[in-house]
């Protein structure tokens, strides 16, 4: 009998260990997506300055959008965590829409090969970003997933493992990227 009681609790001592390891493994990866997404971030904070640079050059007299620009990269470097984030980087997309709308009202920006190059650089990098939010929200799933699965759910909440946020759009219309061509 005691060798019984012994082998229940030694299989259900197994089950709880491959559940946390499941739970941890998960809580891992969803770290490393996220450090995905900051360095997509700061691939696309780093290249701001040259591309406002770029259109400063060429429309010195509209300060106000160039301002707009580097405030909102700030904000967006400062953010922490998904929300936060997300906030920050809505207020930059919206200011870098307005700078390419600006640098559109000059044909002669249209033919500076550095201007045209970040701006490939920039839709390159704003590819990874999607990519890596996308992995993000799938692992991010994953682990919401078992965290709300019995019995994961019993060694989630003993062990203080919670639910992550998904990287969300708040307005549907950022789901599709304004490309602007200055080529033609």
């Amino acid at each position: 009998m005691a060798l019984l009681l012994l082998a229940v609790a030694a299989i259900l001592a197994l089950g709880l260990i491959a559940v946390y390891n499941r739970l941890a493994r998960l809580n891992v990866q969803a770290d490393t997506a996220w450090a995905d997404i900051d360095v997509q971030l700061k691939r696309r904070h780093d290249l701001i300055p040259n591309l406002v640079e770029t259109v400063q050059g060429y429309a010195s007299h509209e300060k106000e959008s160039f301002r707009a620009v580097i405030e909102a990269r700030s904000a967006a470097i400062a953010a922490r965590g998904p929300a936060q984030q997300q906030q920050a980087e809505r207020q930059l997309g919206a200011s870098l829409g307005q700078l390419f709308a600006l640098a559109e009202a000059y044909p002669a920006l249209r033919a500076v090969e550095s201007f045209t190059s970040l701006q490939d650089d920039l839709g390159g990098i704003e590819e990874a970003l999607q990519s890596a939010r996308r992995y993000y929200n799938a692992v991010v799933r994953d682990l919401n997933t078992a965290i709300v699965q019995f019995p994961s759910n019993l060694v989630a909440s003993g062990f203080g493992i919670q639910a992550r946020p998904f990287f969300e759009l708040a307005d549907r219309s950022e789901a599709s990227v304004p490309r602007v061509d200055f080529r033609g």
